[in-house]
């Protein structure tokens, strides 16, 4: 009989909501227009773009549900 694979643990959301900003990599000292929304913002996304959190968190909730999408039509979900 071939070993039980164990599942991965479920990732831990941070308390706050979806992604954790609290590193000072994702602070700025320059305000830049937010790569989103257009506002201005202090925050940087994990590749130092310019990206409120909320709107980060909303942009990665639509390519969560395009994904999804995507594989329902291939018939993989």
């Amino acid at each position: 009989m071939p070993p039980r694979r164990r599942k991965p643990p479920a990732p831990q959301l941070a308390p706050g909501g979806l992604l954790d900003w609290g590193a000072s990599r994702h602070w700025s000292e320059q305000e830049r227009p937010c790569r989103y929304c257009g506002r201005p913002t202090h925050l940087r996304d994990s590749k130092r773009a310019p990206a409120d959190k909320v709107c980060a968190e909303a942009a990665l909730l639509v390519q969560q549900a395009e994904a999804a999408e995507d594989y329902r039509v291939l018939g993989q979900l």
